[in-house]
């Protein structure tokens, strides 16, 4: 079988609307929303809080240490949500509470990566924001981060390593990460973290394709949806390829509208199921979509990253649309997250409803598989190089393997498996120095290896398989009219 393996930071089409503590992407909704009718009320009774009310006394009154009550009673509100044993639900303090919502509609200085903790250590949860410092740096999902500016993660807080991390524009900060076996250390600049969510362009080889990638769902995609399909048609699009790679989810009612676009009214977008079994559905009409309709031919693109929201809209595509879904099996997130407001500035997101494809498939930690599988080649999988010191011959390690790998990749005659740095990696090290104006030194610094990456960047995007059979698959359509 086939390892799961998430798209490489090289291509730079990564996503999303996540700051660094967000606990991944997913499909959320608010309690002004339709769904609201459908939540179980359930007053709290004062005798099930009474153990916890004697306890927080028994603190107060009788600790000798110091004591931060506010500190105190967050802690016991982020044991409630923890105790739920599902990573998508948390309670969020007033500074956490406020970076979710410029996740969904503003912008935040940061280094652009959503973490989660994993086995005690902060963890990459999903691909980095596309253009962010984590994505030039090769963060990938599923790294771990040891170390920020030498001072050890382990046994602190996702707040306190998160704090730790982000800055403002044009500062540094220093990860040691752990990937696999491999250990290297990353060095990045923070930046202001922009979050428009859909990049629409023409094909560059057909003029008559359309192609857009959406990162996220975000308060304004739906609008940025539109207004990328009305621009790609005036410049002449007839079909269009719908790029939701690596693409962590977002707000529930922008990819119903969105979703109700490329539908007929009353075709089934997706299903939902509460805590009690109840069943209702979500369906096309002009009253989401305003009557603006997308009847051109479509085909969607989806990968491992593609998650939540991104999976709800590739459903509906596929059992509602007959849309072509080209890529390999998705995240397998099907659940839908309320987002509530305290007094207090503070919030808790709460998973209340799984959500279901149109024909009734739950698709949680399964994933949605695609019409027709089309992956990246090998090498899109391997690691950046490690930043950590200067690479030259006589060295020995899994890292000089990867360079080895990656400079095998775009064609030098090394041994990609071996962990040498020999004379034969010196050489096409020097190559790559030389045709690109770079000091010819033979080793591999930081320069020599933003370009080594640069240029297996460009291989892969000459060799995206999955978007160049979403465009045969359009042409083929073209040629039956």
């Amino acid at each position: 079988m086939k390892e799961k393996r998430q798209v490489p930071y090289y291509q730079y089409i990564v996503s999303i609307v996540c700051v660094a503590f967000l606990v991944g992407g997913g499909s959320y909704i608010y309690f002004d929303h339709q769904y609201k009718k459908q939540l179980a009320s359930r007053p709290i009774q004062s005798s099930e809080l009474k153990k916890v009310d004697n306890l927080y006394n028994e603190i107060v009154t009788n600790y000798v240490g110091k004591i931060d009550e506010e500190k105190l009673v967050d802690g016991a509100l982020k044991g409630m949500t923890e105790a739920l044993d599902d990573p998508y639900s948390s309670y969020l303090n007033e500074p956490e509470a406020d970076e979710l919502d410029q996740s969904i509609s503003g912008s935040f200085e940061g280094i652009g990566a959503t973490m989660t903790m994993t086995d005690d250590l902060p963890t990459v949860a999903q691909a980095p924001i596309k253009g962010s410092p984590a994505a030039k740096a090769g963060m990938k999902a599923n790294d771990q981060i040891i170390k920020v500016d030498d001072e050890e993660t382990k046994g602190k807080t996702l707040t306190e390593v998160v704090s730790k991390i982000r800055g403002k524009k044009g500062t540094e900060v220093r990860l040691t990460i752990v990937r696999g076996t491999e250990t290297f250390e990353l060095k990045l600049k923070r930046d202001t973290i922009p979050l428009e969510t859909v990049k629409g362009e023409l094909d560059k080889k057909d003029s008559t394709i359309g192609s857009i990638k959406i990162s996220s769902f975000g308060e304004n995609t739906y609008k940025e949806l539109k207004d990328a399909i009305i621009s790609l048609r005036k410049e002449g699009a007839k079909s269009f390829v719908i790029d939701l790679r690596q693409n962590p989810g977002g707000l529930l009612d922008q990819v119903e509208q969105m979703a109700s676009m490329f539908l007929e009214d009353g075709k089934t977008i997706v299903k939902f199921e509460d805590k009690n079994g109840n069943t209702s559905e979500d369906a096309a009409s002009s009253d989401l979509d305003d009557g603006f309709k997308v009847n051109e031919p479509t085909v969607v693109l989806v990968d491992e990253g593609s998650a939540s929201a991104s999976e709800i809209f590739a459903a509906a595509l596929k059992e509602s649309g007959n849309k072509e879904i080209i890529g390999t099996k998705t995240f397998g997130k099907g659940t839908v997250q309320t987002v509530k407001n305290f007094n207090d500035k503070s919030e808790i997101k709460l998973t209340v409803l799984k959500w279901l494809t149109p024909k009734g498939e739950w698709i949680h930690e399964k994933g949605l598989k695609p019409t027709i599988k089309a992956d990246y080649p090998d090498y899109a999988y391997l690691s950046p190089i490690s930043r950590d010191k200067t690479l030259k011959v006589g060295d020995s390690s899994s890292v000089v393997k990867n360079v080895n790998a990656l400079l095998k990749a775009l064609g030098y005659e090394v041994d990609a498996e071996s962990n040498e740095y020999s004379e034969e990696t010196k050489n096409a090290v020097i190559a790559i120095q030389t045709d690109n104006q770079l000091p010819v030194t033979g080793e591999v610094d930081n320069e020599t290896a933003d370009q080594i990456e640069v240029e297996v960047a460009k291989m892969i995007t000459a060799n995206d398989q999955a978007y160049d059979v979403g465009i045969k698959e359009l042409q083929k359509e073209a040629e039956k009219k």
